[in-house]
């Protein structure tokens, strides 16, 4: 049986090949044969002559088969079209020469479903001793087809046997599981709740301000308070300065000084603030997706760098040199290259301060200029005013003159108003006489068209008055008859056309089955290559932090100052001499108004000054003598 599957495949694949339109049968048959030629010399004449038997009588075949898709092998796929051409070639003229048991052991070794169908279909005496009589009398004589068909008919009991037991092997074979149908199910949303109103939030109240004093505008008591309170915080100085170091014991977050009252205590607490920790750097770990290309081109070059480290490995182990000393030289002079790097950037941050120092300098030149043609301009518009004073007198004097002028026109006006409404009421009369004709003659040429289109209505009533012949009705089973080759009747076009979007659906499921097999297997090799990715990063991040410690461990020291340098600081320092003595000089405001100072700058440096002047009285007592030692005693004490 395998050995006829063979030959019926080959014949089956050398068919699919075949196209009418441009190979010609003896052409294509002097290839098969020279194809064929590894074959054994009996196996090579079969398939050689089924294969041209198939095309000398293909048309016969064709009407058989195409009318098999047609009424029972709609289901049938259109792959095995060329298999169903060759089994109705076989039956119909060599089953003589096989004999049946042969032919039957060529019909077992195809697909059993497939050739139950077409062996009952064509082996039918409905439609061998009917229409597939006719079908081949048009194309052959009556005598050729008789022939045929007679054996046909005479090999029909053996034939209804086979397919007797082609029927028993179909239905002792396990049926086959359907796939469970995915249910639908309907989704669990949770049901929103409706929106609340929002609470009104209350209206704040605000404190009654306290009223200004009446002192607060008084000069008098306000310098007697003035002195008041300086007076009393150079009697606190002394205790403040003694007790420095008790203040500076380090206590407790939030914790207050021993000598401080509870009710000061409280007022201090919510001032306390811990600072916040300062943090330079925040790890970023959230992982980077990468894509196919990426990961595959990731992957490339971690294999090439372990190959190079391989490769690098065997020459070691084979005997080459070491790069040490070579490699000192290089620690050396890149050592070298980044000093004078660190020069070269010195060099250019001083010659960047030089000219800073240089734009200062034009600053200051160019807004003396700026004064000196601001006073300039000044003149000249005094100038431009006292020309723009004596140009509008002149021209008050023109505009009495025009008014004048107007006047006197203004009286000749009303003349030849006059003169123009008596032109313009002829003109309107003229005007109203051609809009009367022109009506009269618009009303006779509508009249004239209202009685043609009532002419044509009335004949149009008539028309269709007239009886109406009822066209034929159209039977969509009926072939049209124009004589034109696969002509076929709309019922059977959408049979076909049935077919065809059934063997489509068929195609696209097996090309999505590959496409999701493919998608497996490429995620399963990405996911290895990331993994051998993640490998390789680790490594390569542990070897950057060495060498990243090493290189902080030899770390260079300042750069060594050289000539270049001197003199630009030397440059520097003079133009900035130079500067602050043309600022002294000249006494310019400055550009932008100065920052003020916040509250508590003020307050410290005030307390500062009061510091001072409190230690030089201190050292002025303790230079006086017996007679200021008393306070300087009593001062230690406290």
């Amino acid at each position: 049986m395998a050995y006829y599957r063979k030959c019926v495949e080959t014949v089956t694949e050398q068919l699919n090949r075949f196209k009418p339109e441009k190979d010609s049968p003896e052409q294509f048959l002097e290839e098969v044969s020279t194809s064929l030629k590894a074959l054994s010399p009996q196996k090579r004449a079969f398939i050689l002559e089924v294969l041209s038997g198939c095309l000398e009588y293909r048309r016969l075949l064709t009407v058989v088969v195409d009318a098999f898709y047609v009424r029972d092998g709609r289901f049938c796929p259109w792959a095995d079209y060329n298999l169903f051409q060759v089994i109705c070639y076989l039956a119909t003229f060599h089953l003589e020469e096989l004999g049946i048991q042969l032919f039957c052991s060529i019909v077992k070794s195809q697909p059993v479903d497939k050739m139950l169908k077409f062996l009952g279909f064509f082996f039918n005496p409905s439609n061998l001793c009917s229409w597939i009589k006719d079908e081949w009398s048009l194309i052959y004589e009556t005598a050729h087809v008789k022939n045929w068909t007679d054996p046909l008919m005479r090999w029909q009991p053996e034939v209804q046997e086979l397919i007797n037991q082609l029927e028993g092997e179909l239905s002792s074979q396990p049926p086959l599981s359907k796939a469970k149908v995915t249910e639908p199910k309907a989704f669990n949303l949770t049901v929103p709740k409706p929106r609340a109103i929002p609470v009104p939030e209350p209206v704040p109240v605000m404190a009654k301000p306290r009223p200004v004093p009446r002192s607060t505008y008084q000069s008098q008591v306000l310098e007697m308070t003035k002195r008041y309170h300086h007076r009393k915080a150079e009697d606190l100085l002394p205790k403040a300065s003694l007790e420095k170091m008790q203040r500076a014991v380090p206590r407790a977050h939030g914790e207050l000084p021993s000598q401080y009252p509870k009710k000061q205590r409280r007022c201090f607490l919510p001032r306390i603030r811990k600072t916040p920790k300062l943090t330079f750097y925040t790890p970023n770990e959230v992982p980077v997706k990468l894509n196919t290309a990426a990961i595959l081109r990731e992957g490339a070059l971690y294999q090439r760098q372990v190959e190079k480290e391989l490769q690098r490995v065997d020459k070691l182990v084979d005997g080459a040199g070491d790069f040490s000393k070579f490699l000192q030289w290089q620690k050396k002079m890149q050592a070298k290259d980044r000093e004078e790097q660190l020069v070269a950037g010195l060099c250019r941050r001083l010659q960047g301060k030089l000219s800073h120092e240089e734009a200062a300098l034009a600053r200051q030149q160019l807004l003396q200029e700026n004064q000196h043609k601001a006073t300039q301009k000044k003149e000249e518009t005094a100038e431009l005013m006292q020309q723009c004073a004596q140009r509008r007198l002149q021209e008050k004097k023109s505009m009495k003159e025009l008014v004048e002028q107007v006047m006197e026109g203004q009286k000749n006006i009303r003349a030849a108003q006059m003169k123009l409404l008596r032109c313009r009421r002829q003109t309107v009369q003229e005007v109203a006489e051609e809009n009367r004709a022109l009506l009269q003659q618009s009303a006779e040429e509508t009249r004239e068209e209202q009685r043609r289109h009532r002419e044509l209505i009335s004949q149009l009533r008539a028309m269709e008055t007239q009886p109406k012949h009822q066209g034929k009705l159209v039977d969509l089973t009926q072939i049209p008859g124009h004589g034109l080759e696969g002509e076929m009747s709309i019922v059977e076009l959408r049979e076909r056309l049935a077919l065809l979007k059934e063997a489509q659906q068929y195609e696209e499921e097996e090309k999505r089955d590959q496409i999701i097999q493919g998608k497996r297997t490429k995620s399963q090799e990405l996911q290895t290559a990331l993994e051998q990715i993640s490998l390789c990063r680790a490594a390569m991040g542990r070897s950057a932090a060495l060498r990243w410690e090493e290189k902080k461990a030899a770390a260079p020291g300042a750069p060594c100052q050289d000539g270049c340098v001197q003199e630009l600081q030397r440059r520097i320092q003079e133009k900035a001499a130079e500067r602050r003595r043309q600022v002294a000089l000249v006494h310019v405001p400055a550009r932008r108004a100065t920052r003020r100072r916040p509250r508590a700058q003020l307050e410290a440096q005030h307390w500062l000054e009061l510091e001072r002047s409190r230690e030089r009285r201190l050292q002025a007592l303790q230079r006086g003598g017996s007679a200021g030692g008393g306070p300087a005693r009593r001062l230690e004490a406290s």
